[in-house]
């Protein structure tokens, strides 16, 4: 019997169905655009998977936050043996994820903090860049815990406090006092965090940094993934254009041939049981 129950689960416990369902809705829109612009993606998740341990041999395997099913694709060639389920918030994405198959895949709507598992099913979970965006993510690593077999193996990348430094530097000069970067868990919070719900895990951090041609080549990518400003303090209405030429103006490098943008990345792993 599959440890996955057939059902779409779209809120949670406290109620927070409003951003969640605005999360879905802005990553499903960007369900075409993302792959070919997931190079921040693609580097975490490849690191990802290589740290899974290779003596690994699992018979069920979930990635938690699939997306089109780039890297659930991967862990199918990986683990030809095993069921392997993509579970995302975001209908749109899935159907992305399900054109490009695997067929043998399971593909599951779901939300990460009311995971439709069984307790003590899963030998894997993999979880490239969508803990991030829950705002309560401790939820998500005590569903982890609980779906995870004893010698299961939990692998999940997030972006930490210091994200996009760049960028939140030139909108607090552009426009004073409005929030238009998403805030990420501080390191020190993370690890506190991990420690009192997975003892034993492990983090690795590291920052990436990627070039643009522009700031608005940064803000086009983002918009590509879906992943603009998602706080609730954001503007209901459309930024106006003068005030993107004086973030653009404001951003660090702006008169050089490219600019930078950090990414703070933190990867953490752990055995259950361990």
């Amino acid at each position: 019997m599959s440890a996955f129950a057939d059902l779409s689960i779209m809120t949670s416990a406290d109620g927070g169905t409003g951003t969640k369902q605005s999360i879905a809705r802005g990553f499903g829109g960007a369900c075409r655009t993302y792959d070919s612009a997931s190079r921040l993606q693609k580097n975490m998740g490849d690191s990802l998977l290589a740290r899974i341990p290779s003596e690994l041999s699992p018979r069920a395997v979930l990635d938690l936050g699939c997306g089109t099913g780039w890297f659930t694709r991967r862990l199918a060639a990986n683990y030809p043996d095993a069921e392997i389920t993509g579970a995302d918030l975001a209908p749109g994405m899935l159907e992305q994820a399900k054109a490009s198959g695997p067929d043998t895949a399971l593909w599951l709507n779901a939300d990460a903090e009311q995971l439709p598992v069984a307790d003590e099913s899963v030998d894997l979970i993999f979880s490239n860049l969508m803990i991030q965006w829950s705002p309560r993510p401790e939820v998500v690593l005590a569903e982890c815990r609980r779906v995870l077999k004893p010698g299961g193996f939990l692998a999940i990348s997030t972006l930490l406090d210091g994200t996009l430094r760049e960028l939140k530097q030139a909108w607090a000069k552009a426009d004073p006092g409005q929030a238009h970067v998403n805030r990420f868990v501080a390191q020190g919070d993370w690890r506190t965090l991990t420690a009192d719900i997975l003892p034993g895990s492990e983090l690795e951090v590291g920052a990436i940094v990627l070039p643009y041609d522009s700031p608005m080549a940064l803000n086009r990518e983002l918009k590509h993934l879906g992943a603009v400003f998602k706080g609730e303090e954001r503007r209901r209405t459309a930024t106006a254009p003068g005030r993107f030429r004086a973030m653009c103006r404001a951003y660090p490098g702006n008169d050089t041939k490219e600019v930078l943008a950090t990414y703070e990345a933190g990867w953490l792993y752990w055995k259950s049981g361990s």
